[in-house]
């Protein structure tokens, strides 16, 4: 499957599943997705083999790209920038092509990209995981 047409949405934090997400625009990237939990030692002194147990996980770097623009209020860059610097945690909703809804909460920080001659500008959106990753499978 191809990652044409995801899309990312946001929504100011309120600690339940209401209220609909807004779509930002011009998403170019997106991270890979999902928990890597720590691998922890567990051998007790009678087992002949090291035995294993997984510890708490790790979703490592949640980083979107996007298109650069500040040409309006509502565009992308400005909307993340501003929460950045009030710190709020807001929820967010990843949508596939497939309809498989990925939605966590997190705070951002956002890093507008360097150019050069032809090169474009662009914003990388990265966001600190402050929730469990949920996944919601695409209706049949």
């Amino acid at each position: 499957m191809l990652a044409n047409g995801s899309k990312l949405g946001y929504r100011k934090h309120s600690g339940s599943d209401e209220g609909n997400y807004t779509d930002l625009p011009g998403l170019k990237e997106i991270p890979e997705m999902g928990i890597e939990p720590e691998k922890v030692e567990n051998t007790c002194l009678t087992d002949k083999n090291m035995q294993y147990e997984n510890g708490i996980g790790d979703a490592g770097d949640i980083t979107y790209k996007f298109k650069y623009d500040n040409s309006k209020a509502d565009s992308p860059y400005r909307i993340m920038r501003k929460a950045q610097e009030s710190g709020e945690v807001m929820d967010f909703q990843e949508t596939l092509i497939d309809g498989t809804k990925t939605e966590f909460s997190g705070q951002v920080s956002v890093k507008r990209t360097g150019g050069g001659v032809n090169g474009v500008i662009e914003f990388n959106l990265a966001i600190s995981l402050q929730s469990d990753i949920k996944v919601i499978d695409p209706s049949e």
